[in-house]
């Protein structure tokens, strides 16, 4: 974390795992992934408008808040990582 000469923090370069998810009947979604070892095709829970779905994550995107797909503050986070691809 850099902080400026006023004392303000000027960038948070934390990593974050970004995954596109789809569910069975074909809704698709960016989340916030906080396990290790999420890849494509992995299974994970979300919630998603109100309801508890599995889902398979299509895309993994390892970024940083300035360059996450989309914005941070209203990305919600994998509920739980069901299965691994390649387990």
């Amino acid at each position: 974390m850099i902080h400026s000469l006023s004392g303000g923090v000027i960038s948070d370069d934390e990593q974050l795992t970004y995954v596109f998810v789809r569910t069975q009947d074909g809704r698709k979604r960016w989340y916030i992934c906080p396990f290790f070892g999420v890849s494509e095709g992995s299974r994970v829970m979300v919630t998603m408008d109100g309801e508890s779905l599995a889902a398979e994550v299509t895309r993994v995107e390892y970024v940083t808040k300035k360059t996450a797909p989309w914005p941070v503050n209203r990305t919600a986070q994998v509920d739980a990582l069901i299965e691994c691809d390649g387990d």
